[in-house]
C-alpha cells in the first residue's frame, strides 16, 4: 500500500504556529511528510522519532514503578525555539508535529488526535477500484 498522505498531514499545520508534520513507521521509516519538509530531512527525523518513542516507552516505569504496566501515549520535547509532539497514529505508526513556542498546545494536540482518526481510516481502507478499468 503506497498512499500519498502528505495532504492529510498539512491539515495539522492549519493550527497557528504549527510548522512541520511527518508520519513514521515503528521501525523508523518515513511514511509521509508535510510539504514544507525536505525528503532527506524527513527521513532523518523519522528515524529519530522512532528512537524517541522507543526511549519514552522504556522509561514509563519511572512514572509509577516497574510493577505497573504503563502505556505510552505521547512524547513532548521542548526546545528554545519550539516543541515537538509525538503520538501514536495507529498500529505501528507515529505522528510527529513541530511547532513554535507560541503554539496553543491544547489545539495542536486536539488537531493531531483528529488527524490520527483520519489517518487510521486511510491506512486501513482498501484502494478504490475503477469500474471503467475492467
Amino acid at each position: 500500500m503506497n498512499y500519498d498522505l502528505s495532504w492529510m498531514l498539512d491539515s495539522a499545520l492549519e493550527v497557528p504556529e504549527a510548522r512541520h508534520a511527518i508520519l513514521v513507521s515503528a521501525d523508523g521509516l518515513l511514511m509521509a511528510r508535510s510539504n514544507e519538509v525536505g525528503k532527506d530531512h524527513a527521513d532523518t527525523i523519522a528515524a529519530a522519532m522512532s528512537g524517541m518513542q522507543s526511549l519514552s516507552r522504556t522509561v514509563a516505569d519511572f512514572c509509577d514503578g516497574p510493577s505497573t504496566r504503563m502505556l505510552w501515549r505521547q512524547t513532548l520535547v521542548e526546545f528554545d525555539g519550539g516543541w515537538v509532539f509525538l503520538i501514536s497514529a495507529g498500529e505501528g505508526a507515529y505522528l510527529a508535529v513541530s511547532a513554535s513556542p507560541e503554539v496553543d498546545m491544547a489545539e495542536i494536540t486536539f488537531r493531531m488526535q483528529q488527524l490520527v482518526g483520519q489517518l487510521g481510516k486511510a491506512l486501513t481502507s482498501p484502494p478504490r477500484e475503477n469500474a471503467d478499468a475492467k
